[in-house]
């Protein structure tokens, strides 16, 4: 008899553990849904799908799988996001999965099915494992236009257009940061177009390396591009840059966009210009009053005047401009001494700007900046630049006839 009842049991588990298991096929569903039905997409162009699964049993460990999506680049919008709704007066779990696709191919491109491997509980709370599926969705893509630069489909754009500082009005031989943000909904950040050449015919421009960010939000990537140049008036007092044009796709209203980023002045400001070398006149005096000696005592202290001001009549305020030029000489001597380049930039353009113009300097000088604003070594050479540099302010001579050491040591201590 226990034999008999064994066999019996032996029979019947295997149609009980299956009625443990059984699922009803309208307790879970799982669908893919495209958020434009109606509109044919470019290579490129974004494409929003939303995967959604209904679940009407309690799930202990679940794990969605994506097809291959060969054809497509794709990133997912986020985590995915469980909620409860309800349906006939009873509650059911709910998961959405929002992904933002980018078809690189042309012609019908197939979006594969979705697994969502499930682990249910049977009536004696043991584990069993479950899949749900997709239905594969069928996708029409059209190739990308022709177009002159860079194909570059968006949903929607900003551009901003910041400055360091005014750009027409910078202090003597500054310079200033220029930065253009790109903000670009429903493009990946490698879509954005490079980075332009800045460009003017009397501007020095110091580009600075491009950053690229991207944030995730249900309706699509949020890429940002930073461009970003330092720039300085070649030839004072002003510079202008020229405008920046670039095109691309609006795919809310399908069609073609321009953009333009206007000129730039950039300019020194008036007041931060040194004076023209004007010529001072000094008190009228009256020689005819005067004895012999007196008249020849001036013209020998005119002439010594004269020569002091290397071929321009000097008045009597002369000593006070001898003064500050002496210090700005040992500034420079110090700057030189110390490698502080900075520095030396700072005394070396004040030290120009009170000399004739001079097309060795000039060159000398924007070498310097080089040094300073460029993003890689330039090599520069202290030395020789300060062998030039002391030349091209003695007019062409040796270096020794502008030779700072002939002027006195000051007890001072640099802090550049």
């Amino acid at each position: 008899m226990v034999r008999v009842f064994a066999a019996l049991l032996f029979l019947l588990l295997p149609g009980i553990a299956l009625a443990q298991t059984e699922v009803d096929p309208e307790d879970f569903s799982l669908t893919v849904t495209l958020d434009q039905q109606n509109v044919t997409p470019f290579q490129q162009e974004m494409v929003l799908i939303t995967i959604h699964g209904t679940y009407r049993r309690h799930i202990t460990r679940e794990k969605l799988v994506m097809p291959d999506l060969a054809g497509f680049n794709w990133m997912q919008l986020g985590s995915d996001h469980w909620y409860e709704s309800m349906v006939d007066g009873l509650p059911v779990k709910n998961m959405r999965r929002r992904m933002a696709l980018f078809p690189d191919e042309e012609g019908k491109i197939e979006i594969g099915s979705f697994t969502h491997h499930l682990t249910l509980l049977d009536d004696n709370n043991n584990w069993f494992e479950y899949d749900i599926h997709s239905e594969p969705v069928q996708l029409d893509v059209a190739p990308a236009p022709a177009v002159e630069d860079w194909w570059f489909p968006v949903r929607r754009l900003q551009i901003s257009d910041s400055w360091s500082n005014a750009p027409d009005q910078l202090g003597e031989g500054d310079g200033v940061l220029r930065i253009i943000t790109v903000i670009a909904v429903g493009a990946s950040p490698d879509m954005i177009p490079p980075m332009p050449e800045l460009r003017s015919p009397s501007a020095h421009i110091f580009p600075h390396p491009e950053k690229r960010l991207v944030e995730l939000s249900p309706h699509g990537p949020v890429s940002r591009a930073f461009w970003r140049w330092t720039i300085r008036p070649a030839n004072p007092p002003s510079a202008i840059l020229e405008p920046i044009t670039f095109s691309y796709f609006d795919t809310e209203n399908r069609l073609m966009r321009d953009v333009v980023i206007s000129s730039q002045r950039v300019a020194y400001a008036e007041g931060e210009l040194p004076p023209p070398g004007a010529v001072a006149s000094a008190e009228p005096v009256n020689l005819a009053a005067l004895p012999v000696r007196a008249a020849l005592f001036l013209a020998v202290i005119g002439g010594f005047l004269l020569v002091l001001g290397q071929g321009r009549v000097l008045s009597f305020a002369a000593p006070r401009q001898m003064a500050a030029d002496c210090h700005r000489q040992l500034a420079y001597r110090r700057a030189v001494a110390a490698g502080n380049l900075p520095s030396l930039r700072r005394a070396a353009r004040e030290l120009s700007a009170r000399r004739p113009a001079n097309e060795e300097r000039f060159e000398l000088l924007r070498k310097l900046d080089s040094a300073l604003f460029a993003e890689r070594d330039t090599g520069f050479d202290l030395k020789a630049f300060d062998k030039s540099f002391r030349a091209s302010l003695a007019g062409g001579e040796s270096a020794k006839a502008f030779d700072f050491r002939d002027f006195p040591r000051s007890k001072t201590k640099s802090f550049g």
